[in-house]
């Protein structure tokens, strides 16, 4: 129990080691010494409140506000000296308002706590005392043997012990994660038999199935539990958590300080003022006032701070104590209208948009920067099929035909032998799994179709380009059918896979055909044979072919072994020989493959850019495929100057690439005027290992090179990396309003470093809809999001702080402007009713309702018009300028109230002979007219 405790108040921290032993099955050694690990549970924690915390964590951060701290120490004031007014002015007030906050606040993080005691209170089974057990998924420990069945999420890290499948893998899709939909293989680390695990080579990724992904085409596994809760990989890239405030909050804090130098100004004032009037022996001791004798020889040091601390009290009310509760209600009050907008609500999902947090309403009106991922939020991860090029003829998909170019779908069918022979390679040249759910249990035969047994049929592949290829070559068919790879007048064996990797850019397989003959077909990557599927965004696979003789092939199968077997320098040897095969290929032709976008995709981004918003795509996608997305979906446009800063191998040559940007960019620049509002027409490329280099030591050059240029693609990113550069414009010179957007694991925590966190209610996982402050169901509605809501609230709130200042000066300077006419006695001008209710209801409940539902814009105008979006951006409407204008304003109009009745009331107290209207009331009549 003690240490239980201590781990909630976080002096118990988890194992922090580089290294761990895991047991499996918690069979600890019974004899030798034996020192126990601390590892953490297995409770992904979303929230930032506990019970336990709850209460000093919250006060902590309310009174870091300095309105609030302010007065706490007014109110301690007046609980020590005696004050013009009593206590409860004060007291009550900011009781009110830190109740008030406490509650709002507390109820947004219970509905955290709540989505996280869904996903930690998920039915898992566990093997425990060698019996198989159902517990929740937070119960989970390290070194637990955990039952995954087939379409089921990875509760924990695992490590894989044993598969229902021959070859001892298992198939996991990593959607939540990363939102990419190919097939990965996970690989066992021993035999499901040895009694002792012995490894030759430490464990690597792929023995590793991480908590998030899905097991796909695998009907059951097991693993042992190797990482747990926050210590996942997926938890990892969480970022801490921290209190986001926005502008708007800051420019509050700001004014507050201004407001506090009046204050301070006017009580010094008034005091320095009492003690030269009370020079005169007939004001410092009156006939009806006399003095006590311990008030004679009191300190008169003592006596001028007692009366700055009084006159302090009694000008207090300049600082609107009430700001920050009828900020926080408009907030909490006016999010709810971004979950009822029917136009943020997709109808296919069954989704509306969700607010996690209100405190960041405003905010949506002014980012500059929009950081989004690629896969999953601006595309569907939906590859299709569209065009293809066979010995120079371009080719298209009409109604489910393969069409050349210039003919229609009715034209007569002839096939060619070129034709035949690249839909031949297309259709054999993958890794494509298939799987069969067939009624009943027990495994289905995977030929079983073919008998006319009926099936549904499901492809899974490690790459999404061959899912689409082999999706296509099914519905054209030629002779022979590909839905199982397996012609019907023909049947190829497939002898050898040699697998994709970056630098060949290509994967190959080698097949005997039914005559005997090896036959090697290959898809690699050559972009500049084919600019025009390019051009249009596709993207692009060359497909060619190879014969082999019987001893050709027996010499290309001893030296693959060979290489596959050596022990020490295999990957270059299998490199050496994958070159030695895939040469003298005979060019078949090419594809084009689409990456689905989502819907208006393109109108969105294009929407943003003329609000004056730069749009950069952060993926850890290949180079070539990340561009070819950013050419389709509108983000590089054809006549942009592209730049690239890839492939950098040193710091020295990083810093020279990026100097030759900056002379290319001046270059560019130099020969036309740039207009007012116009983007330079600049697109950068930078990998992950280029930008690493970048901000090691070359920041300013690299911030200058993107600030030149209105897009920026960052691929082959890693999900630290992303959040590393959101901070880095976080904290540029200009301290621009950052927004980041993403649907899986990895984005977290570039969701969590922005100003403004999106998370996409994607297809799988919730880990970045949970930790973002608003989720929406698509991209598109980014737009409205912003032009819109983001508009209507930084308006509605910027007056309601602008009006607060100003209603406090006109109420409280006649009270500074009454101790002259009362010889600075420090008498109050108004009741302590008034005092304490005029901030509470009074003053904020119409300015309350106005900041809900004002909107000076009709929203289709700020929709269709988004170039309305730069006019409030840079927090203009809380400018100084604009600040000094309503506090001048403030004071102007306290002047005519107080002169105004001093004026039309002459000598008399009242404005008629029977009394009956006072002058306190009087002014507060005056002031709410």
């Amino acid at each position: 129990m003690l240490r239980w405790i201590r781990q909630q108040l976080g002096f118990d921290p988890p194992h922090q080691s580089d290294t761990r032993t895991v047991y499996i099955a918690n069979r600890f050694p019974q004899h030798g010494h034996y020192v126990p690990q601390r590892f953490a549970d297995n409770r992904i924690i979303s929230s930032k409140y506990t019970v336990w915390n709850f209460v000093p964590k919250n006060l902590f951060e309310q009174f870091r506000r300095i309105a609030n701290f302010y007065f706490l120490i007014i109110f301690l004031v007046q609980l020590m000296i005696d004050t013009p007014t009593s206590p409860v002015t004060s007291g009550l007030p900011l009781f009110f308002v830190i109740t008030v906050t406490a509650i709002k606040q507390g109820y947004e993080d219970w509905l955290r706590h709540k989505a996280d005691n869904e996903v930690n209170g998920a039915p898992v089974f566990v093997v425990r005392s060698g019996s198989l057990v159902q517990t929740r998924s937070k119960n989970i420990r390290v070194g637990d043997i955990v039952r995954v069945a087939k379409d089921e999420t990875f509760p924990v890290d695992l490590v894989l012990l044993s598969s229902d499948r021959a070859e001892g893998t298992c198939h996991i899709t990593t959607t939540s994660l990363d939102g990419e939909t190919n097939l990965k293989v996970g690989l066992l680390i021993f035999r499901p038999h040895s009694h002792f695990l012995s490894l030759s080579e430490p464990l690597g990724p792929e023995n590793l199935l991480l908590r998030g992904a899905r097991l796909k085409n695998t009907k059951e596994i097991f693993g042992v539990a190797v990482y747990t809760g926050m210590e996942s990989k997926m938890a990892l890239n969480y970022k801490c958590k921290s209190q986001k405030r926005s502008a708007v909050e800051k420019s509050m804090n700001t004014f507050l300080l201004i407001y506090l130098g009046i204050l301070l100004f006017e009580a010094i004032l008034s005091t320095i003022l009492k003690y030269a009037w009370q020079a005169e022996n007939k004001w410092d001791e009156p006939f009806y006032n006399h003095k006590t004798e311990q008030e004679r020889n009191s300190s008169q040091i003592l006596k001028f701070i007692s009366d700055f601390l009084a006159f302090l009290v009694l000008y207090n009310f300049i600082i609107p104590i009430s700001l920050y509760v009828t900020v926080e209600m408009q907030k909490f009050l006016g999010s709810f209208f971004i979950g009822w907008d029917l136009d943020l609500y997709h109808e296919e999902s069954d989704q509306m948009a969700q607010v996690n947090t209100s405190d960041l309403n405003e905010e949506l009106g002014q980012v500059e920067y929009v950081f989004t991922d690629k896969t999953g939020t601006l595309t569907e991860n939906e590859m299709l099929f569209r065009e293809c090029s066979i010995n120079g003829i371009k080719y298209q998909e009409i109604n489910g035909k393969l069409v050349p170019e210039g003919m229609t779908e009715d034209s007569p069918d002839r096939s060619s032998r070129e034709e035949l022979l690249f839909l031949k390679a297309v259709s054999l040249c993958h890794t494509v799994q298939i799987s069969y759910e067939q009624p009943g249990d027990g495994p289905g035969d995977p030929f079983s179709h073919a008998n006319g047994f009926s099936s549904q049929m499901e492809y899974y592949a490690s790459s999404p380009d061959e899912k689409a290829l082999v999706e296509a070559t099914k519905r054209y068919p030629r002779g022979y059918d590909v839905k199982c790879v397996i012609p019907l007048s023909h049947r190829f064996k497939l002898l050898h896979v040699l697998e994709f990797d970056a630098n060949r850019r290509r994967m190959s397989v080698i097949l005997q055909t039914p005559t005997g003959t090896p036959l090697t077909a290959s898809h690699f990557f050559l972009f500049p044979l084919f600019l025009p599927p390019l051009q249009k965004g596709l993207r692009t696979l060359v497909v060619a072919c190879r014969h082999f003789s019987v001893e050709e092939y027996e010499e290309v199968d001893q030296r693959l072994h060979k290489a596959r077997t050596a022990l020490q320098q295999r990957e270059e040897r299998l490199a050496e020989v994958f070159s030695f095969i895939e040469k003298n290929l005979e060019l078949l032709g090419a594809t084009g493959v689409e990456d689905k976008l989502q819907e208006k995709v393109q109108e969105t981004i294009e929407a943003l850019r003329l609000a004056g918003i730069k749009v950069w795509v952060l993926t850890g996608d290949k180079h070539e495929t990340a561009v070819s997305v950013s050419l389709s979906c509108g983000h590089f446009h054809r006549t942009m100057n592209i730049l690239e800063l890839v492939q950098q191998k040193s710091d020295n040559e990083c810093a020279e690439q990026l100097r030759q940007l900056i002379i290319i960019i001046i270059r560019h620049d130099a020969p036309r005027v740039t207009q007012v509002g116009k983007w330079r027409r600049h697109g950068l490329v930078v990998d992950g290992a280029s930008l690493s280099l970048a901000l090691r030591g070359h920041e300013k050059l690299f911030m200058e090179v993107c600030k030149n240029c209105s897009a920026v693609l960052c691929c082959r990113m890693a999900p630290l990396q992303k959040a590393k550069v959101v901070r880095l414009l976080k904290t540029s010179l200009e301290k621009p309003i950052t927004l980041a957007i993403g649907d899986g694991a990895n984005d977290v925590s570039m969701i969590q470093e922005a100003h403004v966190g999106i998370g996409i209610m994607g297809k799988e996982g919730r880990q970045a809809v949970q930790n973002s402050d608003y989720a929406i169901a698509r991209f598109k509605f980014l737009s409205k999001l912003l032009l819109v809501h983001g508009h209507f609230y930084y308006i509605r709130i910027a007056t309601l702080v602008q009006y607060f200042f100003y209603k406090n000066v006109c109420f409280i300077t006649p009270q500074f402007l009454y101790q002259f006419f009362c010889l600075f006695s420090q008498q109050t001008l108004y009741d302590s009713v008034y005092l304490t209710l005029y901030n509470i209801c009074f003053t904020s409940l119409p300015i309350l309702v106005y900041s809900l539902f004002e909107q000076l814009v009709h929203p289709h105008v700020l929709q269709s018009k988004p170039v309305l979006y730069r006019d409030i951006s840079k927090n203009s409407l809380l400018s100084f300028k604009t600040f000094l204008y309503w506090t001048l304003l403030g004071f102007c109009h306290a002047f005519v109230f107080f002169f105004g009745s001093y004026i039309l009331m002459g000598e008399d107290t009242s404005l008629m002979g029977n009394g009956q209207v006072r002058v306190a009331v009087l002014y507060h009549m005056l002031y709410l007219w």
